[in-house]
């Protein structure tokens, strides 16, 4: 799955699939975390910490969500470029 910006495990690099691997601690519900950026889908809980798939390859140890997704830096200075050059029209 294409999610837009690399995503990748910070301790091993395993990269997600966009299977749905992760269960809610709230409610047991099953999805792939990274297409909503960690809230369940079925009860709106967000979850900081996010595992790594060992049965995928990956390690199976827990790291801050956001720290899953890489150059998120340049990411989003590329993001606030884009708003700098948006030209405001009042009616």
């Amino acid at each position: 799955m294409d999610y837009g910006t690399k995503i990748a495990c910070p301790k091993c690099n395993w990269e997600p699939d966009g299977g749905d691997y992760w269960a809610c601690s709230s409610c047991s519900h099953v999805w792939d975390t990274f297409s909503t950026g960690a809230v369940c889908p079925a009860c709106n809980s967000r979850h900081k910490y996010t595992q790594c798939i060992a049965h995928k390859g990956g390690c199976s140890q827990s790291s801050l969500h956001i720290d899953w997704y890489r150059e998120i830096d340049r990411w989003l200075q590329e993001e606030l470029e884009k708003i700098g050059h948006i030209i405001v029209i009042e009616a």
